[in-house]
């Protein structure tokens, strides 16, 4: 008997949470100290969403690569944000806190979903012009398609809620048009996150 994907999709859903609470994702980059600006513009926002939500907070070093990176620093920064995360209160008793990197789901989704994104899409995404600062030619390809990532990231727990900033709201829109699009084919497989 084969089983589709969105009905293994469907079958890995059933198992995590209570069915009761709505879900929340959010991570972060490991890419240096938390600062003061990181606590009050998210951290402590987390820590407060842990008892109103089912929160995933991830490490996401995936993203970290799609600049110069070394794996050593990598893996360090990594296990010192998970821990200054458990010292500013995320409880893992609480919440799901993991890397991203140790989930291959988000990769799998990700492809998926490249699959699914338009050029053009990618193309508008505010961040990747900012950051490639007009030489699109000379950036990594990871720094064009961050975007779709970020929706597998999200819409692989079926979220419901995605905290961000003002920065990160053309990634929601963006992440919920994939997610309707791949619905709206499949059948209703993923949650239209909210920002």
């Amino acid at each position: 008997m084969e089983v589709t994907l969105t009905q293994n999709f469907r079958d890995s859903q059933a198992q995590w949470g209570d069915g009761g609470r709505k879900r929340v994702f959010s991570g972060v980059q490991p890419t240096g100290a938390p600062h003061l600006g990181n606590y009050l513009g998210a951290f402590r926002n987390w820590v407060a969403q842990q008892e109103e939500y089912e929160a995933f907070y991830c490490i996401v070093d995936l993203h970290a690569m799609t600049m110069p990176w070394d794996p050593a620093t990598l893996a360090r920064d990594s296990l010192e944000m998970a821990a200054s995360l458990v010292a500013l209160g995320v409880d893992p008793e609480r919440s799901v806190l993991f890397r991203q990197a140790h989930v291959a789901q988000h990769s799998e989704l990700a492809w998926v979903l490249m699959c699914v994104a338009r050029m053009g899409e990618l193309r508008r995404m505010i961040q990747f012009k900012e950051k490639s600062k007009g030489d699109a030619e000379s950036v990594g390809v990871g720094l064009f398609t961050y975007p779709v990532l970020q929706a597998a990231d999200v819409l692989l727990y079926r979220a419901h809620g995605v905290p961000v900033g003002e920065d990160q709201r053309q990634h929601i829109e963006l992440m919920r048009d994939l997610a309707i699009r791949f619905n709206s084919t499949l059948g209703e497989v993923f949650v239209v996150p909210e920002a």
